[in-house]
């Protein structure tokens, strides 16, 4: 039985999310685009959606390629008949279940990381069905501190050697994620993707002088991947995520403008409270979430949700089920806001704010034409 749809962005009860699918389409070819003419590949990473119809998206079609950061996304779109797959988190013999092996054997090609000798030795000690090998990357740390082992580190090299002579490994090459390029800084930006690129190079040559061969040198972020630098056509592969959403944290980053933003939360004026020069709305941080800038920012980006239309207003603070806007200088003039009206709001991460949805509602102008249902879970 199909869902019966609103016909406009107007009819539907808030708060809800909203993804312009104008907005998605062009996001994806342009990642595809600049990919096509730096002459890497294109893996993007499923995080921020986490959609079958997203993902047929940002592969172009061809339902290949793509990184997943839970092993219920890894089900969700081997189910949904994706391939090559990497599951973007690091192996230790205790996340060895029964769902990881049934994937290993099943797919043609799924893909796990390590970052330790420890995590690798685990999945040595666990073998597949016969013929099948455990398709393994190694997780490298340029410098963002995050996951990964450290790019210097004489284990590094250890780590792949050990892979690369086991007989139920197969070793893929390397991957890491630069997640200190979110930054406005352009300078720093281009800082980190240059580090970060030549520690890559770097680490490959040296394994190849212990005869270890990487196929693969994969790095990305969307700050990095939407403004690139030439070092990173040395690379294989490329794998940022955000980008089909885009969001208020990527505008600042100079990753896009306000205009790529594909995904906003519709929200409703439910009170007046002009005593403390409040507008209170129907989205809180269940349909929002709280991630938002921090001490990292410039003061003059403080705030986490900048309004469709009116850059007079800020969000002050949210509970539960409101949120309580502020006007950003002097006091507000409640006639713009009338008790029922709708306001549009940006979010500061949009794979925090998708990740609070159990549907998005998928437009084009103001009709709707879709809804896309992500998976959730571990």
């Amino acid at each position: 039985m199909t869902e019966e749809l609103p016909k406009t962005i107007h009819e539907l009860e808030t708060p809800c999310m909203l993804v312009d699918i104008d907005k998605v389409k062009r996001n994806c070819q342009r990642m595809t685009d600049r990919c096509k003419e730096m002459g890497v590949e294109l893996r993007p990473h499923m995080k921020t959606h986490k959609t079958k119809e997203g993902g047929e998206l940002m592969t172009n079609g061809t339902k290949r390629k793509v990184v997943v950061s839970t092993i219920d996304e890894a089900i969700f779109y081997a189910d949904n008949g994706f391939e090559d797959i990497i599951w973007g988190s690091p192996i230790v013999k205790e996340r060895i279940s029964k769902r990881l092996i049934n994937l290993a054997n099943r797919l043609e090609e799924f893909h796990v990381m390590v970052d330790s000798l420890q995590g690798l030795k685990g999945l040595i000690a666990t073998p597949l069905k016969e013929g099948k090998q455990w398709s393994v990357f190694l997780e490298v740390d340029c410098g963002y501190g995050r996951t990964g082992c450290l790019w210097s580190k004489e284990e590094a090299v250890e780590i792949a050697k050990t892979a690369d002579d086991a007989p139920n490994v197969k070793f893929q090459g390397l991957y890491t994620h630069c997640g200190n390029s979110y930054t406005p800084d352009v300078e720093q930006k281009n800082r980190t993707q240059k580090e970060t690129s030549d520690r890559l190079i770097a680490l490959k040559n040296r394994l190849s002088k212990n005869g270890v061969d990487c196929k693969v040198v994969g790095c990305g972020s969307t700050p990095s991947c939407s403004k690139p630098i030439d070092n990173l056509s040395t690379l294989t592969e490329m794998h940022p995520g955000n980008y089909i959403f885009n969001d208020y944290n990527q505008v600042v980053c100079n990753s896009c403008t306000f205009d790529d933003v594909a995904c906003k939360i519709a929200t409703t004026v439910v009170s007046h409270k002009p005593e403390v020069q409040t507008i209170v709305v129907d989205c809180g941080w269940t349909a929002f979430g709280l991630d938002g800038p921090n001490e990292n920012w410039p003061q003059a980006v403080l705030g986490r949700a900048p309004v469709e239309g009116h850059p007079e207003l800020i969000m002050d603070r949210m509970t539960q089920e409101v949120g309580k806007m502020k006007a950003r200088n002097g006091e507000i003039d409640y006639s713009k806001y009338p008790l029922g009206s709708r306001l549009y709001l940006y979010p500061w991460h949009s794979c925090c704010t998708a990740s609070q949805h159990p549907v998005y509602y998928i437009h084009s102008g103001d009709k709707i034409v879709g809804a896309w249902r992500p998976t959730r879970g571990w």
